[in-house]
């Protein structure tokens, strides 16, 4: 930034010709209106010179005292700032502008850029925490494929361990493919790379197909499905985006349950809307966990023992706002949790 000082020649310069061009005009006025000899005239001159060149410097002192207070101090503290932020220091704020004028535009600016601030600063946390959690998620299954594919190598394990030791970087892989996809899917989502392609189909026969690729699981842990599914329940919406909700919200339902819980998934008409609700016998969600339950990669499981990556909620949150829907979410520790969501039918 170019430093400013209080004085400036060129001010002067045009506070003085402005204040003579005003007296000239003064005096020609009044000399017309009354009679004065050359001399005395004359003899005035000078003093209204000196007199002319000293109210122009008391006006451009008190001139340059006005903008120091008013704009160049607020516009310096404005520039410091934005130049910490630029240098990556997203806890720099500006202080306030406030003068003997009181509140002004600065204020305003200040304020705006206080708050895009406040802005970047919970988007690089969120950055940094995105980055140390893929980090952890890439790693666990990393670690668990090499530490197999080490166990491997072992010429003596039995036929048993190396399908076990087999099996376990099968899952691994899939877990971390798993991951990867829904990277990049999330990206893409909130990078509004995916749009939606609104189509009418049967979200009755979509949540029937959602629910049958779970089979294997609910039969493996003799839980208890209840299902109360409207027929011909047709909807605008985009349907391969949906099923990333049913698909994530079902297999959150029967990963939380316990063997021999019980899973409900309704759906209805409601007016012109389609609700759907998701309900499980699982651990349930504390409050805390509760309010960030849609966050990137927060899971309430701190200790990770429960597999997941943190996305799944995640994705279901930014479809349901892409689709503009609605999702509520109501559960309680020890006795379950349901996920309710509502979409237009038309």
């Amino acid at each position: 930034m170019k430093k400013r000082t209080i004085w400036n020649i060129w001010r002067f310069l045009i506070i003085f010709l402005l204040i003579s061009f005003i007296v000239t005009c003064n005096f020609f006025l009044f000399l017309n209106s009354m009679s004065f000899t050359k001399e005395m005239i004359q003899d005035n001159a000078i003093y209204t010179f000196f007199n002319v060149v000293l109210l122009s410097l008391i006006f451009a002192v008190l001139d340059s005292l006005q903008r120091h207070f008013t704009i160049n101090r607020p516009v310096k503290k404005i520039v410091e700032t934005t130049n910490q932020l630029a240098k990556g220091d997203f806890e720099a704020r500006i202080p306030d502008l406030h003068n003997f004028y009181g509140r002004s535009e600065f204020d305003d600016i200040a304020d705006n850029i206080n708050h895009l601030a406040d802005e970047l600063s919970g988007i690089e946390t969120l950055r940094t925490d995105f980055i140390s959690n893929v980090s952890h998620e890439l790693k666990t299954p990393l670690a668990v494929i090499g530490n197999y594919g080490t166990m491997l190598q072992d010429p003596e394990i039995s036929y048993e361990k190396r399908l076990e030791y087999a099996k376990g970087v099968t899952d691994a892989s899939k877990r971390l493919a798993e991951l990867i996809t829904n990277i990049l899917k999330l990206n893409k989502l909130e990078n509004q790379q995916i749009y939606p392609d609104k189509k009418s189909f049967d979200l009755s026969e979509q949540l029937c197909e959602s629910i049958i690729n779970f089979e294997n699981i609910w039969e493996a842990k003799n839980i208890d499905l209840d299902t109360d599914i409207e027929d011909d329940l047709i909807i605008n919406a985009d349907a391969e985006l949906l099923s990333l909700v049913w698909n994530n919200l079902l297999s959150n339902a029967f990963k939380f349950t316990e063997v021999g819980g019980k899973v409900s998934v309704t759906a209805k008409k409601d007016g012109n809307y389609a609700v759907v609700s998701v309900t499980d016998s699982g651990c349930g969600i504390d409050e805390t966990t509760g309010r960030h339950i849609f966050d990137k990669f927060y899971q309430g499981d701190s200790s990770h023992a429960t597999q997941g990556n943190g996305l799944g909620l995640a994705l279901v949150k930014r479809v349901i706002d892409i689709m503009e829907a609605d999702i509520e979410v109501k559960s309680k520790v020890g006795v379950g949790s349901t996920f309710t969501v509502k979409i237009r039918r038309n």
